[in-house]
């Protein structure tokens, strides 16, 4: 190739360019659109945000926590436990670790646990730890109750929540019925 080819090549590329610049320009000023200065239609974003809470919470207050116990199976749920074991203990007389001791956790009141410095958010809670507390806490632990310092992601699966809390429930000196 010699150097008058190339230069061929980059003038058409050059003239490309500027007749694509040039009818880009033109058409600006041929069919110019002014915006409107009342926008047709508004979005209300705080309506649909306030809705989809709404129906969270609603959705996870009709949790039928009778057919959720009854996927349990306390083998499973001490399976499950062995990520909880890292921080807490399970035994009667148990020490806390990273997190409270959990021996006779259900039926008991969220944030009361001797000798365990817990977060402002647990401590205030006010709660017990209810079948249905524990569902919601062990599903996502920093949604269920904002400011907890228990990093745990969660238990997303129905059934290892549910044997998680029937293993929980059992090492208890009196076990809650089940619901």
């Amino acid at each position: 190739m010699d150097s008058f080819e190339i230069n061929k090549i980059v003038a058409a590329i050059l003239m490309v360019a500027l007749l694509v610049i040039g009818i880009s320009k033109i058409s600006d000023l041929v069919f110019h659109v002014e915006k409107p200065k009342i926008p047709g239609y508004a979005v209300d974003t705080e309506q649909v945000n306030n809705a989809s809470v709404t129906n969270t919470e609603a959705t996870e207050e009709k949790i039928d926590m009778a057919a959720l116990m009854a996927m349990g199976d306390l083998t499973v749920g001490e399976k499950v436990f062995k990520k909880c074991a890292a921080c807490h203990s399970i035994v009667k007389g148990g020490k806390n670790n990273i997190g409270p001791a959990l021996y006779n956790v259900v039926g008991r009141q969220i944030g009361v646990v001797n000798d365990y410095k817990y977060s402002k958010a647990l401590s205030g809670y006010g709660k017990e730890w209810t079948f249905e507390e524990l569902n919601g806490y062990l599903t996502k632990p920093a949604k269920w109750i904002k400011g907890t310092k228990m990093a745990f992601a969660g238990l997303r699966k129905e059934k290892d929540r549910a044997s998680v809390i029937l293993y929980l429930n059992q090492n208890s000196d009196n076990p809650l019925p089940l619901p």
